[in-house]
């Protein structure tokens, strides 16, 4: 539906806190040095996605700390939650019920929904995407450059039809165990008894994180008389830089595009969007794979998300609606999920509303 003639808007009453426009990234320039952004964890944004029945990439909101308050204008318009983050709708006579994750609700003009804080991250996908002019290609937000910085009315599409709501099953949920990573190309510059360490310590997530990298605290990586300087290199998210004080530095979608450190290890796709969901304080373990397994990983990822798809349903047609018991018994809450795993060009299947 065009917009220019049904200027459907979501207006952020409230911008919250961590909140972001992201789709599947900017691909293509980091030679002149744009990083790639997009989501963290683009299975989330997949999940939301086909809820809402768009393509996985679409442009959606990503939430880190608080989630925003979001009125409609302009026409009726569907939103999807996908994470461990829980929702009030408010209709316009100001009363409110629980929405819960991993579901869709279609707001009317003049209606709110406020959105919570998650755990981790999470994602709010709007049927027919979020509209906002692409830079570069995407519509991803890259603060620091100021690209595709988060307005005050986020344009969309008017939602047509009384197509029922879609939820889930159940939450889309990541494997747990240690992260996973490849050889870095300057693994040389530690020595096995340091590379041994790296794999079998628990490091622990320090205050220092954003959309840029986390920094662990942990056992002292030290480098061997190969030093801890090189020649800047290329970087990607997943990469795990050691600077000379020994701390392992996590790089995620923000990163830059080269840097100047020794590379020991990098996280491997399936499991680069864990790292969205650590806090502060959370403890995690590496452990070496080998280039086949981390295929092999990627493909089970993409498998698992296809069959969460697949079990996506229409509200009330088969199970339990937790959202309306919750809000029947006055319980003030809504259901709360945890997290997932898989490559979004994996798949095309998505819900038709």
């Amino acid at each position: 539906m065009n917009c220019s003639k049904h200027p459907t808007t979501l207006h952020l009453e409230s911008p919250g806190l961590g909140v972001s426009i992201q789709d599947r990234g900017r691909v293509g320039h980091r030679s002149i040095g744009v990083p790639v952004s997009g989501a963290l964890d683009p299975r989330f944004l997949a999940a939301a996605n086909a809820l809402a029945g768009n393509p996985p990439d679409a442009a959606g909101l990503e939430v880190l700390l608080a989630g925003p308050l979001l009125r409609a204008t302009g026409g009726p318009v569907r939103v999807a939650l996908a994470g461990e983050m829980d929702a009030r709708h408010i209709d316009a006579a100001g009363e409110r019920r629980p929405v819960a994750a991993w579901s869709t609700v279609t707001l009317q003009p003049g209606e709110r929904l406020q959105v919570g804080s998650p755990r981790g991250v999470g994602y709010l996908a709007v049927a027919g995407g979020i509209l906002t002019p692409p830079q570069l290609g995407s519509r991803a937000t890259y603060a620091r450059a100021g690209l595709g910085l988060l307005p005050a009315a986020l344009p969309c599409a008017a939602f047509a039809g009384d197509a029922p709501e879609w939820t889930a099953p159940a939450p889309l949920l990541h494997p747990d165990g240690p992260i996973r990573v490849i050889a870095g190309p300057q693994i040389d510059h530690f020595d096995a008894d340091v590379q041994a360490r790296f794999s079998a310590d628990t490091f622990t997530v320090t205050p220092e994180r954003d959309r840029m990298g986390l920094r662990l605290a942990g056992p002292q990586l030290q480098h061997n008389a190969l030093g801890a300087d090189i020649v800047s290199d290329g970087v990607t998210p997943g990469t795990i830089q050691v600077p000379a004080d020994g701390r392992a530095i996590v790089l995620l979608a923000d990163c830059q595009t080269v840097g100047g450190y020794p590379k020991l290890a990098a996280v491997i796709r399936a499991d680069l969007p864990r790292l969205a969901h650590l806090q502060t304080g959370d403890g995690l373990r590496f452990r070496f794979v080998d280039a086949a397994e981390a295929a092999a990983a990627r493909a089970e990822a993409a498998r698992r998300l296809t069959e969460w798809i697949a079990a996506l349903r229409p509200r009330g047609t088969a199970g339990t609606d937790s959202a309306a018991l919750l809000a029947a018994n006055l319980a003030g809450a809504a259901i709360r999920g945890d997290e997932d795993d898989i490559e979004p060009q994996a798949f095309t299947a998505s819900p038709t509303p």
